[in-house]
């Protein structure tokens, strides 16, 4: 069985079916829209460009992390958080246009009847939202940010269409995408950071939904990966590492403007991104579970682990799916 044939054969177990069930009726029974759950213009939403929340929390963000950037003054500290927190926010609005669009290529093939078919259809319109929602704030906090990086800018719409052609590939680029925010958004969430109230009510809803949307690219995989043969799945214990690195890189790295608008050191940003042991941790942990998922799949073989290690996202698989970073403390 090859990366591209397993639809046709039709993994659909009981307890795939069960589990898909269960995502559907979730988004039906329990879902958000961005202009009915987020009052933009209450006053307690409102946004303040000089708020000291903007600051990089130096656990959270490999910037922040740096002495360089904590050495600033206050209100040079802010200017930087507020273009970063919005610029990643565009890049997640990004990334989801991406995903829609390789999941409407893998949706147009499956067969009647497919429960994957319901399931892909509401997380696409829950990531529409979640478009909405991002952009919305962008537009409110004021900063003209470019989002992506050049290239993957010009890649996006050739790699969402190819996802639809090698999907399981699409959907380990999913969680290669999808892991590095959601880890990002709950530690804010965990650790009370102080960040604007408004950043912090559509963390609170991407996080609820995206939950049901990491879990399903979990079921996916697992119940696809395991009907291989050993060269799919060869192929996948290497795609795993390279598209966990190449994403995050892609998401969580700054375009060259940053660095330029801001006059950051270029060793800064080399430390920053991602060749500091603070920022290296932070690298690690966005792929906590995705390395308990590829244990459990057994897909991490000697010549994977060391290809997990040279990128340096290799560590401790997480105990069970979301476990606070503080295990490692």
């Amino acid at each position: 069985m090859t990366l591209s044939d397993t639809m046709h054969t039709g993994p659909i177990t009981p307890e795939y079916a069960e589990a898909l069930a269960a995502l559907s009726e979730g988004s039906v029974h329990r879902h958000f829209d961005p202009y009915l759950d987020i009052d933009w213009d209450g006053p307690e939403l409102a946004i303040d460009p000089d708020d000291p929340r903007w600051v990089l929390d130096p656990e959270i963000d490999p910037l922040g992390a740096t002495r360089w950037y904590r050495e600033l003054p206050l209100h040079q500290q802010i200017e930087i958080g507020k273009w970063r927190i919005s610029n990643v926010i565009k890049v997640g609005a990004a990334f989801e246009s991406v995903l829609i669009r390789g999941l409407m290529q893998y949706i147009m093939k499956l067969p009647n009847g497919s429960p994957e078919f319901r399931y892909c259809l509401h997380e696409m319109t829950e990531e529409c939202n979640h478009i909405q929602m991002f952009q919305e704030l962008v537009n409110r906090v004021g900063v003209d940010v470019p989002g992506m990086r050049p290239v993957f800018r010009a890649l996006s719409p050739l790699i969402g269409v190819a996802g639809g052609y090698a999907h399981v590939i699409l959907f380990i680029g999913i969680l290669g995408g999808e892991e590095p925010i959601d880890h990002y958004q709950k530690a804010v969430i965990r650790a009370e950071a102080n960040m604007p109230p408004a950043v912090l009510r559509t963390m609170q809803i991407h996080i609820a939904e995206e939950a049901r949307h990491i879990s399903f690219a979990h079921e996916y995989l697992t119940a696809h990966i395991e009907r291989m043969g050993l060269p799919g799945k060869a192929v996948c214990a290497l795609a795993f590492p390279l598209a966990m690195r190449w994403l995050a890189g892609e998401i969580m790295t700054p375009p060259r403007s940053f660095a330029r608008q801001f006059d950051i050191p270029r060793e800064v940003i080399k430390e920053a991104f991602w060749r500091g042991p603070a920022s290296r941790k932070i690298l690690s942990g966005y792929f906590d579970d995705v390395r308990k998922l590829v244990d459990d799949l057994g897909l991490m073989p000697a010549p994977a682990k060391l290809l997990w290690r040279a990128l340096n996202i290799n560590g401790a698989p997480s105990r069970y799916r979301s476990e606070p970073a503080r295990r490692a403390a």
